[in-house]
C-alpha cells in the first residue's frame, strides 16, 4: 500500500476536494522569481475578470488621485445605480467598495478617469487581452468591459499581474501600492501567512455584472506573504448549475481553508 507523508496527504486532500467543487484552475507562483509552483487544471483560458479587476481599479484610482485613503471618497448611492446586492444601496468608500464588491463605485471611478486614461492604464498594466471596447456596438466599455464583456484574463495572467504589483513594477505612485495593499488585506493564517485578495463572480456572456446564467464562475486571486517571501495565487471555479451563495465567495472560503496546506507544501 502506498504511504503518504502528512504533507503529501494534505496536498492530495486539497486537490481532491477542489476537483469535486467545479474547480477549473488552481495556480500559485513565487512572486520574486515568477516560477509557477503549482498548476492544476486549465489555467491559460481567458475569461472576464469580474470583480477581481477591482485590484487594478484600486491602483488606477489611487494613482490618479480619485481615491484618497481607506474612507475617501465616500460616495452616496442613487437610484439607477447597479443595486442587485442589498449592501450596494448605501454610501460607499474604498474599504466597503472592496469588501462588498460594489459595481457602481467602480463605474464612477472609470467614468471619472475617462476612456483614454482608462485604456492607458489597462495597456500599461498589460492586463489580460487589454480590450476595453465593451459589448459590440454598444460603446459601453468604460463601465462594462470587465463585467462579462470584452476584457478577459487567464489565471496565469492574473499571477503575472499580481507579481508586478508585489514587486512594484508598475509605473504608479507608492501611495497607490500602499493603499491597495491596505484595502485588500484579508487575514493572517494560523501558520503566519498574511493574505491579500479579491473575489469575482460572473456568468459567461452576461454583460453588466448581474449573474443570471445557470453556469456561473468564481475567482479568488491575491498574494500571501510571510518572512520576506510572497506567493501569488489564482483560483477559478465554475458551478455546474445553480448553487446556493455567491460562487466567488465560496471559491474564497474553500481556498482559504486549503491555503495553509498548499503554502506549506511549496
Amino acid at each position: 500500500m502506498l504511504k503518504l507523508t502528512s504533507k503529501a496527504f494534505a496536498v492530495c486532500t486539497v486537490l481532491y476536494s477542489t476537483a469535486h467543487a467545479g474547480t477549473l484552475c488552481t495556480a500559485l507562483a513565487d512572486a520574486a522569481t515568477g516560477k509557477v509552483l503549482r498548476q492544476e487544471g486549465v489555467c491559460d483560458r481567458r475569461i472576464t475578470p469580474a470583480s477581481t479587476f477591482k485590484i487594478a481599479l484600486s491602483l488606477m484610482g489611487y494613482d490618479s488621485g480619485y481615491l484618497i485613503d481607506e474612507h475617501l471618497p465616500a460616495l452616496p448611492f442613487y437610484a439607477g445605480y447597479a443595486d442587485w446586492v442589498p449592501s450596494w444601496k448605501a454610501t460607499t468608500d474604498p474599504t466597503s467598495w472592496i469588501r462588498n464588491s460594489v459595481v457602481w463605485y467602480s463605474q464612477r471611478l472609470t467614468e471619472w478617469l475617462g476612456e483614454e486614461r482608462f485604456r492607458g492604464y489597462v495597456i500599461a498594466f498589460q492586463y489580460g487581452n487589454q480590450d476595453i471596447s465593451g459589448d459590440p456596438g454598444k460603446h459601453n466599455g468604460l463601465t462594462q468591459a470587465w463585467l462579462g464583456s470584452s476584457l478577459k484574463i487567464s489565471p496565469l495572467e492574473q499571477l503575472t499581474f499580481l507579481e508586478r504589483i508585489v514587486n512594484r513594477q508598475l509605473q504608479i505612485t507608492p501611495h497607490a501600492y500602499e493603499m491597495t495593499n491596505r484595502i485588500t488585506r484579508l487575514d493572517v493564517l494560523p501558520n503566519g501567512w498574511e493574505i491579500h485578495g479579491k473575489t469575482g463572480t460572473g456568468s459567461t456572456g452576461q454583460s453588466g455584472g448581474s449573474v443570471e446564467g445557470d453556469r456561473t464562475y468564481g475567482w479568488f486571486v491575491g498574494w500571501a506573504s510571510k518572512g520576506g517571501r510572497t506567493v501569488v495565487f489564482a483560483r477559478l471555479v465554475q458551478d455546474d448549475g445553480r448553487e446556493a451563495g455567491n460562487v466567488g465567495m465560496r471559491a474564497r472560503e474553500a481556498f482559504m481553508q486549503q491555503l495553509p496546506a498548499l503554502l506549506e507544501s511549496l
